[in-house]
């Protein structure tokens, strides 16, 4: 499976759409379609029905999915787009286009470094 571009906890800048220019953290990755959940970005609100849950009942608000082309990490508040870079070790990281900043490890040379 191929590498993300964005990933969970990741602080993304919505780049297009209507929410262009939003900021949020990832809450969740789908790669079945191509989606993420970005907190506080294209949140629905829902009337709900009395419950046990909620016996009020009243309105909730969640975030909906939108695709995963229209975020960029951000760096500096700015969006930036992702570079993977294998180091002299073996390990693989994501590096940001913007400023060099190393966003995050994917795959470590652990299994190499037992023999």
């Amino acid at each position: 499976m191929a590498s993300s571009h964005v990933r969970k906890g990741d602080t993304v800048v919505v780049t297009s759409g209507d929410f262009k220019g939003q900021t949020g953290e990832v809450l969740r990755v789908i790669p079945k379609h191509s989606a993420v959940l970005v907190k506080g970005v294209n949140t629905v609100t829902r009337n709900v029905k009395p419950n046990r849950q909620q016996p009020q009942g009243g309105q909730t608000s969640k975030e909906m999915p939108i695709h995963i082309s229209k975020v960029s990490p951000s760096v500096d508040g700015k969006p930036s787009r992702v570079r993977f870079t294998v180091k002299a070790d073996g390990t693989k990281v994501r590096v940001a286009v913007r400023g060099g900043k190393e966003l995050s490890v994917v795959r470590s040379n652990k299994a190499k470094s037992k023999k």
